[in-house]
């Protein structure tokens, strides 16, 4: 077994082998099982729910405890299952059968779970979009997916109302907070149908739709960037976002374990758990690795429009947040806030972030301000519906380079250029492998057969594994970067720029950001002659991609960009040019 620098000699108390058995051995929480998914054997957890049909009821049987929190709104599980009843019978109405999609565009609102549990209820399929898209993007999810109804906000009605006519098989528009008359023929406010939230408790308490729904059935689409520019829809089924409910909890047994400490009784009488949600619903991490668990347990979940730093102290310290964090950029907001002794946050027992590289010294920080909170990071992707590696407290403390281990009903390997598994401490491709992977690609079955392979998922991401099983990602295969969580290809930006009638040759970078992990950079080549501005450059980008694609730097020169003798620009050539070192 590995032994990182700094550990103490008492510690760990098990190996990770060792605690992972004991863990899942018969009879216990843990317990994992074997069943054929897709003509592939894999294990499972269990005693997970098998669909998110019983996530729901398990998340009714909580009742009157709090579930949603938004400024001066607030619903209890009840409320939320009455109003998610209400949708799907209203949904029914409209058409809705198994199988359809229901696109929903959004902010953070509470209405966002209630729109992403119906149609699940009645077997459709739902569909996030990124609410940050641009009209023309949010139009691409809508016809790509062959949307039968959208339920959006008032801001993504007025983004999308010049491409519904674009859009044919959408058959109605449920817009939510909208108090303006409906210019469009095919829209109607969502209120009419659920009224606001704290008017959900008043609904009828609504019949389960006679709907069977199996694990392997479709569940979800979630977008994500494509390396051609156009994004893919990774295709989900029930037991993919149901899986994610025993990652946490499993965890947490695990560092207990590795101190030496007996595991906890549960006590139905423990303070509620509650998670400060400032990161996306509609993103993999906010829905499967947030919202799925966080109903599950019967935990509440304190939303925010948009991130500020002092109202996310002052929600801590009011609702008794367990849990923040969703990105590195809000742990080093809190952490470094020199505000942040105005507040109690004692009862922080978690800082968990993923979906971005984290810098070591954020772990140090954490445990320098906020003692009483573990500092916990993972690795996941659309295609693995979120969580696939965890990673807390002494094991990340003692190994901040690395991602954590995988969860045990998940599998990786290292491979080669031509195929082959790489032996420990070799750096290649990761594949990875579990009940928690998707089926493939929305009606693209090309990238789905280039993606996914005999039950592996080709991740495109650099890697290698150590002794005992953490995993280090080192690089991206995929011409990639990450933005606070934001996947940005950079093929669909520069595609972009070469939009621009003043451009001739275009590459994107990332640019180091202390804690966002990366930013887009652009060095473009114009015509000769032409003179375009840096803020000409980025507002015409502006117009047509969504803000946090829109390159925050942009060099522009009169020479042609470096290329390898097969015309591939060396981007490790242009990256000086934004650190001063070239």
């Amino acid at each position: 077994m590995s032994t990182a620098p700094g550990i103490p000699p008492s510690w760990p108390a098990m190996s990770l082998r060792e605690a992972h058995a004991a863990l899942t051995a018969p009879g216990s929480p843990f317990e994992m099982a074997e069943v054929d998914i897709r003509g592939q054997r894999l294990r499972v957890w269990k005693n997970a729910p098998p669909t998110l049909r019983e996530v729901f009821l398990l998340g009714r049987s909580y009742g009157a405890r709090d579930f949603l929190v938004y400024d001066d709104e607030r619903a209890s599980y009840e409320d939320f299952a009455r109003a998610t009843l209400a949708l799907a019978a209203h949904l029914q109405k409209l058409g809705v059968g198994k199988g359809d999609r229901i696109v929903i565009a959004m902010r953070n609102l509470p209405e966002w779970p209630v729109a992403m549990f119906a149609p699940m209820l009645i077997g459709a399929i739902s569909t996030p979009l990124n609410a940050w898209w641009t009209g023309p993007e949010l139009e691409y999810g809508v016809r790509d997916c062959g949307a039968k109804v959208a339920i959006i906000d008032s801001e993504r009605l007025e983004r999308l109302s010049e491409h519904l006519h674009a859009c044919p098989d959408l058959k109605g528009v449920l817009v939510s907070r909208h108090d303006e008359d409906m210019a469009h023929p095919l829209a109607a406010r969502l209120e009419d149908v659920i009224g606001r939230t704290n008017d959900w408790k008043s609904l009828p308490a609504g019949d389960m739709p006679a709907v069977e729904i199996g694990p392997e059935d479709d569940a979800t689409i979630f977008y994500t960037s494509g390396t051609t520019g156009n994004p893919k829809g990774a295709l989900g089924t029930h037991r993919n976002g149901a899986m994610n409910i025993m990652n946490a909890p499993f965890s947490m047994c695990r560092t207990l374990l590795r101190r030496g400490e007996a595991l906890p009784t549960p006590d139905p009488n423990a303070p509620q758990k509650s998670t400060l949600l400032s990161i996306p619903f509609f993103h993999t991490t906010g829905c499967n690795a947030v919202l799925i668990p966080a109903i599950s347990m019967g935990a509440k979940i304190v939303l925010m429009h948009r991130f500020d730093v002092e109202r996310a102290m002052q929600l801590i310290e009011r609702e008794k947040v367990t849990t923040c964090g969703g990105v590195p950029a809000i742990a080093w907001a809190i952490v470094e806030s020199p505000h942040r002794h105005k507040y109690d946050l004692s009862s922080l027992e978690s800082v968990a972030y993923g979906g971005a590289p984290a810098a070591a010294d954020l772990v140090k920080r954490i445990g320098e301000e906020l003692p009483k909170s573990l500092p916990a990071i993972g690795w996941g992707m659309t295609e693995t519906s979120s969580t696939f590696t965890h990673h807390i407290g002494e094991d990340y403390v003692f190994r901040p380079e690395s991602s954590g281990p995988a969860l045990p009903v998940c599998d990786m390997r290292i491979v080669g250029d031509n195929g082959e598994t790489l032996p420990v401490g070799a750096t290649g491709e990761l594949w990875a492998r579990g009940p928690n992977v998707v089926k493939g690609y929305w009606n693209k079955p090309q990238a789905t057969a280039e993606t996914f392979v005999d039950g592996w998922m080709k991740t495109g991401d650099i890697a290698k594994l150590d002794e005992e099983g953490f995993l280090y990602i080192l690089d991206r295969k995929k011409d990639m970067l990450i933005r606070g969580g934001e996947n940005i290809y950079c093929i669909e930006v520069e595609n972009a720029l070469f939009e621009h009638p003043d451009i001739v040759d275009a590459a994107v970078v990332g640019i180091p950001h202390k804690t966002l992990g990366e930013e887009p950079g652009a060095v473009v080549t114009l015509k000769p002659g032409a003179h375009v501005s840096e803020k000409d450059i980025r507002a015409f980008v502006a117009e047509r991609l969504a803000a946090f694609k829109v390159p925050v730097r942009v060099i522009a020169q009169d020479e042609t960009l470096p290329r390898n003798p097969n015309g591939k620009i060396l981007k490790n050539k242009l990256k000086p040019l934004f650190s001063g070192e070239a």
